[in-house]
């Protein structure tokens, strides 16, 4: 198992060696951070709309048709002050998000308020507010106990096979391990990385609405904040107590990193960030989970992998295949099946050393009638 001597290294929230790559592109992330928040000021106004639809719904039926579904308008009632109990998450966020604005910290103002107009603005769109939905599930899969099955499923493979490679590394010198994770999400797999003792770099892509450093928010105690994940949607639902369930977040405290452990964080789109020649043979390992199919392109993905990593560097994957830009009429798309990646992988100069089938779910809701099945392609290899 991984140790780390805490008095070797420091804590760190940021890489200083990124603040000019991260500055270059100020303009476009300041104006991302502000859509993003904007978009989660919007979310109790948006929620209760559609919710409210559903009002409009009922009242269309006929007297005999209501009549048969007596409790319906007091399901609606419930799921209002579950999306307001959500709301008031957010809005802790919102209170913290001052932190991610280098330059004008007053204009991230915690009592932030937004209407439909100002959405014009910054085009919230509702692919934007089905993001964020989203991102509350991954609260569940990554730092509530009913994530524990996904979490178990798709990060043991990655930490075993990380702790297997390092395993006769002087436990003096496992400090100096470095270990990229790209599109970290919430950061609960490098979280958990780094418990295991390894030093680390947590790579957020900033192009996703997400909860920006939610290490700086969940840090009071366990089960702290509570929250409706799958109070969004009715479609396949057993019961409303399934639907109107609270999940507890965190179930660890994402602060209780050890004293002195190097865990930081920098902010931006991964080839834009890491295709700069300053990281060339930088890293010991990168971990990548659920995100080599993030790309435009994959074969850059690839290449940048290769050429950060150390000689004898490893890289271990784990993800299915579904091309995230696959069907967006103006973006580049590369979408190769599995036995091309495997190919070009091969090409750019890795040797594979071990690779299975794995299946797992992502954000699913463990009591829904509805279970999205994924084949994930896991493999660990190493720059020859």
């Amino acid at each position: 198992m991984l140790v780390n001597d805490s008095n070797s290294v420091s804590v760190s929230v940021s890489d200083s060696n990124n603040v000019n790559n991260v500055d270059q592109d100020a303009e476009q992330e300041e104006k991302h951070f502000r859509k993003v928040l904007n978009t989660f000021a919007l979310y109790k106004s948006y929620a209760l709309s559609a919710n409210n639809r559903r009002r409009t719904d009922y009242y269309a039926l006929s007297e005999r048709h209501r009549a048969l579904i007596p409790s319906y308008l007091e399901v609606l009632s419930k799921v209002d002050q579950a999306i307001i109990k959500n709301h008031l998450v957010l809005k802790q966020i919102l209170a913290d998000s001052r932190l991610f604005s280098r330059e004008d910290k007053d204009s991230f103002h915690p009592n932030l308020q937004c209407d439909k107009d100002s959405s014009t603005q910054f085009q919230i769109t509702d692919f934007d507010m089905d993001k964020l939905r989203s991102t509350i599930k991954q609260f569940v899969r990554e730092w509530a106990a009913e994530g524990q099955n996904e979490r178990d499923a798709a990060y043991k493979p990655l930490l075993e096979s990380l702790m297997e490679f390092f395993k006769d590394v002087p436990v003096e010198e496992r400090p100096s391990i470095r270990v990229l994770v790209p599109g970290a999400g919430l950061g609960r797999l490098a979280f958990d990385i780094v418990k295991q003792g390894t030093k680390k770099l947590i790579d957020r892509r900033i192009k996703t609405i997400s909860a920006i450093g939610i290490a700086f928010y969940f840090k009071q105690r366990v089960h702290q904040y509570e929250i409706y994940p799958f109070v969004h949607s009715f479609s396949n639902i057993v019961s409303s107590e399934d639907q109107l369930r609270p999940v507890y977040i965190p179930d660890v405290l994402p602060s209780s990193i050890p004293s002195g452990v190097n865990f930081s964080m920098v902010a931006g789109d991964f080839v834009e960030v890491y295709g700069d020649e300053q990281y060339n043979d930088q890293w010991d390992c990168i971990v990548t989970c659920f995100f080599i199919d993030t790309a435009k392109n994959i074969l850059e993905y690839i290449e940048i992998f290769h050429r950060i990593l150390k000689s004898g560097g490893l890289w271990i994957n784990l993800g299915p295949l579904l091309y995230h830009y696959e069907n967006s009429p103006d973006e580049m798309s590369i979408e190769l099946n599995l036995e091309q990646v495997k190919a070009v992988v091969k090409d750019f100069g890795f040797q594979i050393l071990n690779e299975k089938s794995i299946q797992t779910t992502y954000t699913s809701n463990p009591k829904g009638m509805l279970k999205y099945l994924y084949e994930c392609a896991f493999w660990t290899c190493v720059k020859q």
